[in-house]
């Protein structure tokens, strides 16, 4: 299992490290134990952490309400939990081997 993945009984919980303003919202890798996504909004208001939730849901073919920021809301490093899904499901999901 990759570091940034830690599994819970009721989901999981990622580690990212966030780029905002970026040209598009994508997956890059893995970084220092997180996993690195680009995403175009500008780190203000929450306007980047709602775009995160989002973008994770939409990757993971969740609905939105499933995915919430743990800690880091003020942070380029987050800890997000996805709701009743299992850690190879993630996984999967984010298209991580």
């Amino acid at each position: 299992m990759p570091d940034w993945l830690n599994p819970l009984d009721d989901g999981v919980v990622i580690s990212l490290h966030v780029q905002p303003r970026a040209s598009k919202n994508e997956i890059v890798g893995e970084v220092e134990g997180a996993l690195k996504i680009r995403l175009t909004s500008p780190p203000v208001e929450g306007a980047a952490n709602k775009l995160c939730c989002e973008f994770i849901a939409k990757l993971c073919g969740i609905p939105k309400r499933d995915v919430s920021i743990v800690s880091g809301e003020k942070s380029r490093h987050k800890r997000v939990m996805i709701s009743g899904m299992q850690p190879e499901q993630a996984q999967a999901a984010l298209n991580i081997s």
